[in-house]
């Protein structure tokens, strides 16, 4: 149940955070960054995998990036463009 927590905590930050720029790509980018930052931080505070929890987050947050529209959730212009 511990294990699933984890998991599930990992998924919904990473999903929350996904949410820069204006086209696919840029939320796609931006959601891949956060979302590893997020999951390495999660995994150093939990004591599991650093870089097991960069990628997973990294995943979650390119996919939440990519699937979700600028109208949903808008954080305005990324810092890269």
């Amino acid at each position: 149940m511990r294990k699933m927590f984890r998991w599930s905590f990992v998924i919904v930050l990473a999903g929350g955070l996904a949410a820069c720029g204006q086209t696919t790509g840029d939320r796609a980018l931006s959601g891949a960054g956060l979302g590893a930052a997020a999951g390495a931080g999660v995994g150093a505070l939990t004591g599991t995998s650093v870089v097991g929890g960069a990628a997973l987050g990294a995943a979650a947050g390119g996919a939440t990036g990519a699937l979700t529209s600028p109208n949903t959730v808008n954080l305005g212009r990324p810092a890269w463009r």
